[in-house]
């Protein structure tokens, strides 16, 4: 005989179960918020959870830290003792290349930090005296010295574009600093004297912005058209990324950084020996001038369509003496590989970070 449950058993009932949604709903809001990290340890790929590019629109802050000569602005995420992973953007790009993957390496126990170079977001020198610098070099300082501010001994580095040669750069000169690089195409560290070498004209071509960088009218054109000519990159370098306004938007609004136009053309200008670095990096710029091997765990990657200038990666594997990984990411995946394919870039990471 079937025995129905008493109003009382039922009230009950409703109540555990009310109580179990409740935690759940709490539980799923708190890890949508960034506030529930996995416990640092041994990851895995597989550990990551899915999501869609574009699932993320924001950190949940950017804080402020002196390092060297700078008062950075940097996001972070995951727990304080987890192992540190510094993911570093290109130009014209900013920390929001970063959106979708810094919540996905927290999610499995990282600790994310995300800065923005020097003269991009919130970045700002301590002295209005200091010189504007884009130097390469000076851009790896920068990276140790922000380590040095927030106690970070040794770090996975990843980046692309400025941000690949900054990493590369840290590997190659402070290895006893990084614990694995992810670099998106590869080995792109050169000297002054390789780049006064002329390219065939159709690889010329693709440099074009940096001839225009070169001359006043550049500079001026740079300054008054930050905005349009960002977005001419973005659409050149990732031609089959249809990315909206408010993507776009959201990282130019770090180009209004004051120090943005002095630091992208002196970068040019002293990339084609068109203007001098500083004497505190000459001794750095000697040493990367040889072309020195990087010796910590690398993968190296490449969108399939990638349309910004890009070596093959035949013509830089033997520079990574060390173990060594190439992949390329498929899927129309442009020059911002990690914003374009943030579950790839994670999954490199990871594999690098515990190998």
């Amino acid at each position: 005989m079937k025995t129905s449950k008493t109003s009382e058993q039922v009230d009950r009932d409703r109540r555990r179960f009310l109580g179990k949604a409740t935690m759940t709903l709490a539980a799923a809001q708190f890890a949508l918020n960034g506030s529930v990290y996995g416990q640092p340890g041994r990851a895995k790929p597989a550990d990551l959870p899915k999501i869609k590019r574009g699932t993320n629109t924001s950190f949940a802050s950017v804080k402020q830290v002196d390092a060297g000569g700078l008062n950075v602005g940097y996001a972070e995420a995951g727990p304080a003792n987890g192992p540190a992973v510094i993911l570093l953007h290109g130009w014209p790009y900013d920390i929001y290349s970063y959106v979708d993957v810094a919540p996905l390496l927290a999610s499995v126990g990282y600790r994310v930090v995300v800065p923005y170079l020097r003269g991009y977001g919130t970045t700002r020198f301590l002295s209005s005296e200091t010189f504007r610098n884009g130097q390469p070099s000076a851009l790896a300082r920068d990276v140790i010295a922000l380590m040095d501010a927030l106690k970070i001994e040794k770090a996975t580095l990843a980046g692309f574009d400025w941000g690949a040669r900054t990493a590369d750069i840290v590997a190659a000169l402070w290895p006893e600093r990084c614990k694995a690089l992810i670099s998106i195409s590869g080995y792109l560290i050169g000297s002054r004297e390789s780049g006064k070498l002329p390219l065939p004209p159709k690889a010329e071509l693709q440099w074009w912005y940096q001839y225009y960088f070169a001359t006043e009218r550049g500079r001026a054109g740079y300054e008054k058209y930050r905005h349009d000519f960002a977005k001419l990159i973005w659409q050149i370098a990732s031609p089959r990324w249809d990315f909206d306004d408010a993507t776009f938007d959201r990282s130019a609004a770090s180009f209004d950084n004051p120090d943005h136009v002095a630091i992208v053309v002196h970068n040019y200008r002293w990339r084609l020996g068109l203007a001098e670095g500083e004497p505190q990096y000459d001794d750095l710029e000697k040493r990367l001038a040889e072309g020195p091997n990087i010796t910590v765990p690398t993968i190296t990657l490449e969108g399939d369509a990638n349309g910004a200038p890009h070596p093959d990666a035949s013509s830089y594997a033997k520079k990574f003496s060390g173990k060594y990984t190439h992949r390329i990411i498929k899927g129309g995946v442009g020059h911002n590989l990690p914003q374009e394919a943030p579950q790839a870039f994670a999954e490199a990471v990871i594999d690098a970070a515990e190998s």
